[in-house]
């Protein structure tokens, strides 16, 4: 067997092994993630102060971007949720769409309110939103409910700062604002169509059934005079994306060393425009909702504790991609494709989706993906490194089926059977990655 067959095999054997870990045996993916990098380190051949190395120096290199713009992010959203900035913004949508479009309304605001926040906690904070807009519209909680969910589940595959994006930008060395950009241009009308158009068509088969429960639980008035502006709401939200954007448009525009160019490239930073943000909450989302220092500190610390699990996740990935670069399966890989003449974007999406289905989680997906597919774009000049982190993205959200937390979540909270989840959500899903990854192929024909 030659080395390069050696490798592929070697690689095949740790990422069924990082499957089973994570599916059949239930180990916590970072745990899944650390073992598997020290596997293919060993099994490779790699000297033993190498594979340290390697980890630790993949680990703390995605760490050093992403665990900071993650903590800022969570702390944003976690300000935004409690001055009920998020309310008000469903709210005016909703006045705004009408009762006829009102499914428009909730992807629109699913959309917005998705930026700063990770899918389960976005999901927790509007869920109350699809019961009580089910009850005033009489519109089924279905036809609602899968615009919501639409969504937030584009803007979590496909646009910075949520943690699969920015971990393949990172890996990728992709430019964050030319991500969002892209982002945007193909994240509409991929929720477009996989929420309010898939919607209309599948609550007629599946109107679903509102949980009693949980309808006395969340049909509650909220006071709209304690509620921030829908105007200061936004503009506190859109302030990171608008200084990314700006900077890329920057680099675009102005010559690599001028003064203009040099500041936007020091303000349109991920991590410097997400504390700018965070820093104008304090005023938008705390002073002007009345919350004291004290309870905007106790909010922080508490933000913090949910997102500890996906930092550590992340950096395991960046370890266990690291790993597949020092071991030499990173080129072989690399080389394969271009022999193969596979396109990068189609190769990205569809290890991401391969690996997504088998272990349930799209962080997963991204990390291992973006980790296995890196090598092409040196090898392959001329890859559009930005739509490579989309195609990832896209990838890593195909069919949400009983191995992944997020079905079962909006099970339980649609109170839907099974298989009615099967033809809802997990279908829904598909169409986010199907619809994402052709608008990516088609992108690629003109950027």
């Amino acid at each position: 067997m030659s080395r390069e067959t050696f490798l592929i095999a070697d690689t095949a054997v740790t990422i069924i092994g990082l499957i089973l870990l994570i599916t059949r045996f239930k180990v916590h993916p970072f745990i899944a993630l650390t073992i598997a990098a020290g596997f293919l380190g060993l099994t490779s051949g790699m000297g033993i102060d190498l594979i340290m190395k390697s980890f630790q120096s993949g680990f703390g290199d995605v760490l050093g971007f992403v665990g900071i713009v993650l903590g800022l992010g969570t702390m944003l959203g976690k300000l935004m949720s409690e001055s009920g900035g998020a309310d008000q913004i469903a709210q005016t949508l909703i006045r705004a769409f009408g009762k006829e479009r009102v499914h428009w309304a909730m992807m629109v605001a699913a959309f917005i309110v998705g930026f700063p926040l990770f899918f389960e906690i976005g999901f927790v904070l509007l869920i109350p939103l699809v019961y009580i807009v089910a009850r005033k519209s009489g519109v089924s909680i279905i036809k609602v409910g899968i615009p919501l969910l639409a969504g937030l589940s584009v803007v979590h595959a496909l646009v910075p700062p949520h943690p699969g994006p920015l971990l393949a930008i990172s890996v990728f060395g992709a430019d964050v604002g030319k991500t969002i950009l892209y982002g945007l241009i193909i994240g509409l009308p991929t929720a477009a169509i996989a929420g309010p158009i898939f919607a209309s068509l599948i609550s007629k088969r599946v109107p679903g059934v509102a949980s009693p429960e949980l309808s006395k639980q969340f049909v509650r008035e909220i006071d709209p005079e304690r509620l921030p502006s829908f105007a200061i709401t936004m503009a506190t939200l859109m302030l990171p994306v608008v200084l990314m954007l700006l900077k890329a448009l920057a680099d675009i525009a102005l010559p690599e060393h001028h003064v203009v160019r040099n500041w936007m490239d020091l303000i349109g930073h991920p991590i410097t425009a997400l504390l700018l943000a965070l820093l104008f909450s304090f005023y938008s989302f705390g002073v002007l909702a009345g919350l004291s220092k004290e309870k905007m500190s106790d909010l922080l610390n508490e933000s913090l504790g949910p997102v500890a699990s996906i930092i550590l996740i992340v950096g395991a990935g960046g370890g266990f991609k690291q790993m597949l670069i020092a071991s030499g399966v990173g080129d072989v890989i690399g080389k394969l494709a271009v022999q193969a003449s596979v396109s990068p974007i189609l190769l990205a999406w569809l290890v991401a989706a391969l690996i997504r289905v088998a272990t349930g989680s799209a962080t997963v997906a991204t990390i291992t993906g973006a980790g296995i597919v890196v090598p092409v774009v040196s090898v392959m000049p001329g890859v559009n490194k930005e739509l490579l982190v989309l195609a990832t993205g896209a990838g890593s959200v195909i069919f949400s089926h009983v191995n992944d937390a997020g079905f079962w979540l909006v099970k339980q909270y649609f109170n839907m059977t099974v298989g009615e989840t099967f033809k809802t959500w997990s279908l829904m899903e598909t169409i986010v990655s199907v619809v994402g990854l052709a608008l990516v192929l088609l992108l690629s024909l003109v950027v």
